[in-house]
């Protein structure tokens, strides 16, 4: 500014507060001013060059400091000499006024800034209160000043603040420490931080902040300390930064959004020492550069997207003593300079795409290594006996990695090792017990997962006596090592662990009761072993115990009953696939903290307790069982559930209650496979997280409810194998998610709604209905031609009637004509055929066209005068009942329906002459693939052809034990009753229906085992697949057929029938199996079977004897002595469709363990 302050200034009366900060007027000008400004009354204070003049008592802001204090705040200007005598001029006349001069210059700039600051903060005037006139601008909360009174310093950290950052706080000139991490702050960071030319240290972390790093930062030449980190900042990494603010020592821009590359001018900070850059979206290389920081002693990319080799460069890194480069897309091996990092304590790798073979240099000299960890990537080679150099080493994580070869014993050189963890290897040799053994500090062992051995379990006494003085430790996991052996009773000496995982190791016996001694245990893994005899009482009163894994064992007995008055803490707890037996203890609702519970197959029986209802159940799975009774009311409104509800395959009846809606979290609900009838309650509509409905194989009726179009979620939906009526709703097109839906066998009828997951439906979903207009099915007619035709119906059906009175009056004098016959009504669908039919389809039942001899049936091959290839079985009448067992034959005929499961083409039936028109399977029976008789020619059968046909019959049999309208025992399972088709497939034939199921409409006896029957006490099945229990007289059951199974499976393998002449004397087809089992395979293998695996390579061998062994164990835990040991039909189908994963290529499939069926009988593995 310029020329002179105008004399009319003096006019504004009422002027207050007058603000010429920094202006250079000329001195005469100022001068002349002074008798202006005294002479306004209403003036309480000038603020100029830098200072302030105040009257006397005007405002509490005023207060009287030194003359020192205002000859220092003087600005050096030109004018210098000038300013200082008019400074001293002021002075005076204050005095001369009565007036104090206070505070220093620069006091009310800075005081507006922070003010305004304050007003972009939303409470400030909670956590800024004595922001304001009242207190001097040094004492405010957060705020430093220098000596001279200048704001240095302004330290919010985490004090809730609300708000934006104001571009004012620029103007704070001297601001050397901006920090304001741990608030609530959002928007951008203001451009005009800048300014701030002394800024040290900026730590604005832990806030919402976003947008990007301005790129003006630049310009903070001085800046040392920059932190960033835990905000929702993005873009770029300003390359502008590094290759200036070259001071910096440490930078922390973690759990943001930035991308693209780390810029290589990142290089320029020669003095940076600690860079983190961890949770962000950062890709391609890392920088080399990065290895001209000589200072740097601290580095973490950790959980970006970088990708390419790890750089040799950052062995040149001599300071680092941290560096972590996991969760990445790092590729190739760890670089042999990182042997180099001899300051190195901690070294993180894990989580990347790794390969090669860990460097012994790291192991040589990096000798002040305390953490190693480069789990989940694909190293492979052993693990470098040079491990024991690290006499430091506290933690090692190798897990998830190919290592082969042995824990090397070194290792117990590291004696303060507090953490193992070599899970998910390859690695071979005994459990590492004499390591163990030198680790006192040790608290957690993962060696899950591995190749690892105990002796046939003798060393594993052992190894938990070498771990019961381990008092620190605290975690163990042995997992999936196949140690076999009995769990031993020194488990109860581990007072200090929390957490056990020993399942799938084939570990037999009991569980020791004393594992109650376990106070401090909180999760207990024995899944997938061969477990038997009760559950430990006390295994429920251990005071932290969370999670219990007892699932695929073999344990038997009722669960125990729960205290009232214990606490307890258990939340998850799976008792599935045993053999417990009982009902379900209605004190399990004593376990208030429990949200998931698994009880599914197991013998399990009774009502389901209302109690259930009453827990805060996220998970529940009771299916399998054979609980009776009705669906609890307050179990279906059960409003926490938000996993799955599954009450499938139990002998439930009754309708569906009311209050699903309360199931609005619920994700899964199955209820197939009982006797609910009723309607479907229309609140099942109201569990809009639904993905996955299954209501399958009930009798339920009524129509679709329109509401089902509120489940948006819905993917699978199965009603099929019901009762339904009606059209389907064409709500369901609003199920934009579904992609599976399954109506077949019911009554539905009209046209399909158009759309959506309708287009493309199989007819397989839709069959055994009446619906029209969809391929498979008729055209649909209009409402009016609908009418006419019925009326036509109604009167050819009386005219028909009428008609057959008449023929029935004329046949009553006649004598009975040979062509006579009577077609079933069951079959009125197929086409009829006469008695001289299927004469001439059999050249008259000639023995040359004769398959096959049954004790109630003969099986003739015929072609119908179409040229249709049939099998024709004629029922021998003998007995007088045939007439009533034939119709209930053909009564269960009708209702099943399976790929795997003989169909029927139609029927003849006269009174002295009854037969079933079959499908002809052109690939014969699997007798004749076995054992081919004479001049028979047929292909031997591959490894995984053998497997395909137990996986066909497992499932055929599953849907006759488990899924048929009525529960089938077939009561003569033999190869001669396997038929084979042109692809291959299995089809179970010739079971003896009428004889093994219960009546229609007849209840299954509670057990569910056993089944009555007209001749039940003639059927005992065939010689040596007939079950040992049906020798004492036992009613035939579902285990019965299990046997059978198990013998076929055994044939299959040996070649041997089990009416061999070998097997006499109390010798056995299944004693022999176990006598060749410990030692040599090779005897009992079906010889062409042998070749096939001997002509493979090394690899493919390997798997095919563990498949072969496999079978092998599976054929004798199905023939075990005692049935209520063996496995159900369903399990078992579950079991070979993990086989054929595994021989298809799927090496990581489960079967071995899954079902608890591998070794049950403790057998060696030894080929």
């Amino acid at each position: 500014m310029a020329g002179n302050i105008p004399a009319s200034l003096s006019n504004l009366s009422q002027l207050a507060h007058l603000d010429l900060p920094y202006v250079q007027f000329p001195s005469r000008v100022l001068l002349r001013f002074i008798p202006t400004a005294l002479g306004l009354g209403c003036l309480k204070a000038i603020d100029w060059a830098g200072l302030r003049w105040c009257r006397a008592r005007s405002s509490p802001a005023c207060k009287k400091i030194m003359l020192r204090d205002v000859l220092w705040g003087i600005p050096v200007t030109s004018h210098y000499r000038v300013v200082l005598g008019l400074h001293v001029l002021l002075i005076i006349l204050s005095l001369l006024l009565n007036q104090d001069l206070p505070l220093h210059a620069g006091d009310n700039a800075e005081e507006r800034v922070l003010l305004e600051f304050k007003k972009s903060i939303n409470n400030s005037e909670d956590v800024l209160s004595n922001w304001n006139d009242s207190t001097r601008i040094c004492r405010w909360i957060g705020i430093v000043c220098s000596r001279h009174g200048r704001v240095i310093s302004l330290n919010l950290f985490n004090r809730s603040l609300h708000g934006t950052i104001s571009p004012f706080v620029s103007n704070l000139s001297q601001l050397q420490h901006l920090d304001l991490s741990y608030n609530s702050l959002q928007g951008s960071i203001p451009v005009e931080l800048s300014a701030l030319r002394n800024l040290t240290i900026l730590d604005l972390s832990c806030n919402s902040l976003h947008d990007g790093i301005p790129g003006s930062f630049r310009m903070l030449a001085n800046l040392e300390h920059l932190n960033l980190s835990f905000n929702h900042l993005g873009g770029n990494l300003p390359a502008s930064i590094f290759y200036n603010c070259t001071r910096l020592e440490m930078v922390d821009l973690s759990s943001n959004s930035f991308n693209g590359q780390i810029p290589p001018q990142i290089g320029n900070l020669k003095g940076l020492k600690r860079l983190v850059l961890l949770r962000n979206q950062l890709s391609k290389n890392i920088p080399a550069s990065l290895s001209n920081i000589s200072q740097l002693d601290y580095l973490d990319l950790s959980d970006n997207s970088l990708q390419g080799y790890i750089p040799v460069e950052l062995g040149e890194l001599s300071k680092l003593t941290s560096l972590d480069l996991s969760s990445n897309q790092l590729q190739h091996g760890i670089p042999d300079s990182f042997g180099k990092l001899a300051a190195l304590t901690y070294l993180d790798l894990s989580s990347n795409q790794l390969d090669g073979k860990l460097p012994p240099s790291i192991f040589y000299n990096c000798t002040q290594l305390q953490t190693l960890a480069v789990s989940n990537n694909s190293l492979d080679g052993t693990i470098p006996q040079q491990i024991g150099n690290l006499r430091g080493l506290k933690q090692i994580f190798l897990r998830m990695n190919h290592l082969t070869g042995s824990i090397p014993a070194s290792l117990s050189n590291a004696t303060g090792l507090t953490t193992i963890d070599f899970a998910h290897n390859s690695l071979t040799g005994q459990l590492p017990s004499d390591i163990v053994l030198h680790l006192p500090s040790l608290m957690t062992l993962y060696i899950s997962y591995n190749n690892l051995s105990s002796d046939e379990g003798k060393y594993l006494s052992y190894f938990f006596r070498a771990i019961s003085n381990l008092t620190n430790l605290v975690n163990i996991g042995i997992a999936g090592n196949n140690l076999r052996g009995r769990l031993p009773s020194t488990i109860g000496l581990l007072r200090s662990l929390s957490i056990i995982f020993l399942q799938e190791n084939k570990i037999h016996g009991t569980i020791p009761s004393n594992i109650s001694n376990l106070k401090n245990l909180t999760l207990l893994n024995l899944a997938g072993n061969l477990l038997e005899g009760t559950i430990p009482m006390g295994l429920f009163h251990l005071p932290k115990l969370e999670t219990t894994w007892l699932n695929n064992n073999m344990l038997y007995g009722e669960i125990p009953p729960i205290p009232s008055n214990f606490p307890t803490h258990l939340g998850v707890l799976d008792l599935s696939q045993n053999n417990l037996s009982g009902s379900i203890p209605s004190s399990i609702s004593n376990l208030k903290s429990m949200r998931e519970l698994q009880l599914s197959e197991n013998l399990l029986e009774g009502l389901i307790p209302l109690s259930l209802g009453s827990m805060k159940l996220e998970l529940l799975n009771l299916s399998h069982n054979r609980l009776t009774g009705k669906l609890p009311a307050n179990l279906a409104s059960l409003s926490t559930i938000i996993w799955f509800l599954d009450l499938s395959h139990n002998l439930l009846k009754g309708e569906l209650p009311r209050g699903f809606s309360k199931m609005d979290k619920v994700q899964t609900i199955v209820l197939s496979s009982n006797k609910f009838n009723g309607s479907i309650p229309p609140d099942l509509g109201s569990c809009i997280a639904l993905d996955q409905l299954n209501l399958s194989h009930n009798s339920l009726q009524g129509s679709i409810p329109e509401s089902f179009g509120n489940l948006k979620n819905l993917q699978s939906l199965d009603l099929s194998s019901n009762i339904l009526t009606g059209e389907v709703p064409a709500s369901l097109l609003q199920c934009t998610n579904l992609k599976q839906i399954n109506l077949s066998f019911n009554q539905f009828s009209g046209a399909l709604p158009h759309g959506g997951v309708f287009d493309s439906l199989s007819f397989e979903s839709l069959e055994g209905n009446h619906f029209c207009g969809s391929e498979g099915f008729s055209r649909c007619h209009s409402r009016k031609r609908r009418v006419v035709l019925i009326a036509i119906i109604i009167i050819s059906s009386v005219l028909f009637f009428l008609a057959i009175l008449c023929i029935t009056k004329v046949k009553s004098i006649r004598s009975t004509a040979l062509d006579v016959r009577h077609s079933i009504d069951l079959f009125s669908s197929h086409p009829r055929i006469t008695y001289r039919e299927l004469f001439e389809a059999t050249l008259g039942f000639d023995q040359s066209r004769l398959i096959g001899s049954g004790g109630f049936s003969h099986v003739y091959r015929g072609t119908l005068s179409d040229g249709r290839l049939v099998a024709i079985k004629v029922l021998q009448m003998q007995d007088h009942n045939s007439s009533r067992t034939f119709n209930r034959e053909c009564q269960v005929l009708k209702r099943i329906r399976h790929r795997n499961l003989i169909g029927i083409i139609t029927t003849c039936s006269l009174p002295e002459f009854k037969a079933l028109v079959l499908p002809l399977m052109s690939k014969g029976s699997l007798e004749n693939h076995l054992h081919p008789q004479g001049d028979e020619t047929s292909s031997q059968l591959s490894l995984a052809e053998r497997v395909n046909i137990c996986g066909d019959v497992a499932e055929g049999m599953t849907y006759l034990h488990h899924h048929a309208p009525v529960q089938v025992i077939h009561c003569d399972l033999k190869p001669s009753n396997i038929l084979l088709s042109d692809d291959m497939t299995a089809i179970v034939s010739d079971f003896g229906i009428a004889r093994l199921v219960s009546t229609v409409g007849e209840e299954a006896t509670a057990s569910g085992d056993s089944m009555t029957s007209t001749t039940a006490t003639l059927l005992r099945g065939s010689v040596g697949y007939v079950a040992p229990e049906y020798g004492y007289g036992r009613r035939a059951s579902t285990k019965g057929d299990v046997y059978s199974f198990g013998i076929i499976v055994l044939e299959m393998i040996t070649g041997k029938r089990p009416t061999e002449e070998m097997f006499d004397g109390g010798l056995s087809l299944i004693n022999w199996v176990k006598c060749h089992y410990r030692s040599q395979l090779d005897d009992i293998i079906d010889s062409s079977l042998l070749r096939e695996i001997r002509q493979q390579v090394p690899e493919v061998q390997k798997v095919l004897e563990v498949a072969v062994m496999e079978l092998v164990d599976l054929g004798l835990v199905c023939t075990q002595e005692a049935a209520s040991a063996r496995p159900t039909m369903i399990s078992i189908a579950d079991y070979l469709n993990k086989l054929k994963q595994y021989l298809a290529g799927d090496t990581t499939a489960t079967f071995a363990s899954s079902h608890g069926m591998s070794s049950a009988t403790d057998l060696g593995d030894d080929w």
